[in-house]
């Protein structure tokens, strides 16, 4: 495997960073997950715009253009084969010092990394997934911001092992306030009587690419969308939920808390959607070539 750091691309095994980076000691830096489907990176000029936000809403300065890195993006796909898979591009502080102080790293670190990636068993998309809600609180929205997608994912990484130590793949998490935040690693959708309700960015969610995409494809198909704050009461009287990101794509929810969502099985509207999103997702992006 080819990865990309610095500046160039590298075999696997030489792909290593300082043990002073920011990025390892404190999770200074930021991230994006991107697909790619069908020979095409889906979203880029999205991912690139949102890095870029993320890194200076922490005062990160990336050396790269927008460019520069997707043109990184397209050639570590190329270089590893990768027509359907998933990229992740992290950008840290780079080498510092054991204090806190950021100012003291010279040069930020770009690191590309392009391959293959199942976040749920296949069977779950036909059946659904179970889950609970956890006890571990999403970060407060002025503590940090929700928008930014940072290397710090402790908070979401601590909801992953209740779940997984519930007997769930995820796990729901709500805000200080007791309001519906989202899961560890997905944005979450009901669905009732049509209209699709997702928390806004102001309640401790993500304001994911493949959530904006989904939301945009359900008003094209003429269902009413919604961000609205929302109650775990919400999901369990909904007809469907559904979670969405860019490894889960979307995927149905049928039980939340020991309550069956609707008849307990994926919805009409969650099946609509998801097809809807493949169509659209293999047919637009920047081509690897």
């Amino acid at each position: 495997m080819k990865i990309f750091l610095g500046d160039k691309l590298v075999d696997e095994k030489d792909a290593v960073v300082s043990v002073f980076d920011h990025g390892l000691l404190y999770g200074d830096g930021v991230f994006e997950g991107i697909r790619a489907y069908n020979g095409r990176v889906f979203l880029l000029d999205e991912h690139l715009d949102r890095l870029y936000d993320s890194a200076k809403a922490i005062a990160l300065e990336i050396s790269m253009t927008k460019a520069e890195i997707s043109q990184a993006v397209v050639g570590t796909c190329k270089a590893n084969g990768i027509a359907d898979g998933y990229i992740r591009l992290v950008v840290t502080r780079g080498k510092g010092t054991l204090g806190l102080n950021p100012y003291l790293c010279k040069k930020d670190k770009v690191i590309i990394i392009a391959a293959k990636i199942q976040l749920y068993p296949q069977e779950l998309y036909s059946t659904g997934l179970k889950i609970v809600t956890v006890g571990t609180v999403r970060n407060h929205p002025e503590a940090i911001n929700p928008r930014i997608k940072s290397l710090n994912y402790l908070n979401n990484i601590m909801a992953k092992i209740e779940a997984i130590n519930a007997g769930c793949m995820e796990g729901l998490m709500l805000n200080h306030k007791g309001e519906v935040a989202e899961a560890s690693g997905d944005n979450v959708f009901a669905v009732k009587n049509g209209v699709l309700t997702t928390p806004p960015s102001s309640c401790g969610a993500l304001e994911g690419l493949t959530r904006n995409t989904v939301m945009e494809l359900a008003q094209k198909a003429g269902y009413e969308v919604r961000e609205s704050v929302m109650a775990r009461y919400d999901l369990y009287v909904a007809d469907e939920v559904f979670l969405t990101g860019t490894a889960a794509e979307i995927i149905s929810v049928v039980d939340i808390d020991k309550r069956s969502i609707g008849d307990g099985k994926p919805g009409t509207v969650t099946s609509e959607l998801s097809a809807l999103y493949a169509e659209f997702a293999r047919s637009e992006g920047t081509l690897i070539k």
